[in-house]
């Protein structure tokens, strides 16, 4: 326009790039710096989370409570398609994580999990 410009793509939906005219781009991201604050009223999570984070958990919380309920109904046996982290899946990306770090300590050297 005759003010300035914006672009947003689509495939990354948390930016919008503002453009005044004559002047550098500004990154307005969702219900971050720059955004109106009618942005917060219709946000469902915090700057920098994006808006599938609360879809992650709900899905995760669903899983564990048919999971109950299958346990329930079957005499503690648990379901066997449920879909949820374990304890041990836990326990498994601790080690990952701690691998990374003795990894990067080492500068990239390859660490056995």
């Amino acid at each position: 326009g005759s003010k300035g410009g914006l672009e947003w793509v689509q495939a990354d939906p948390n930016y919008l790039w503002y453009t005044p005219f004559g002047q550098p781009k500004q990154l307005i991201t969702r219900n971050g710096a720059g955004a109106l604050p009618v942005a917060g009223r219709v946000s469902r999570v915090p700057p920098g989370h994006p808006e599938g984070y609360l879809e992650g958990f709900a899905n995760i919380y669903q899983e564990a409570a048919r999971a109950i309920r299958a346990a329930r109904r079957k005499g503690g046996k648990p379901a066997k398609d449920v879909v949820f982290p374990t304890v041990q899946d836990g326990v498994e990306g601790m080690a990952f994580i701690e691998a990374c770090v003795k990894s990067s300590k080492k500068n990239g050297a390859w660490t056995k999990l």
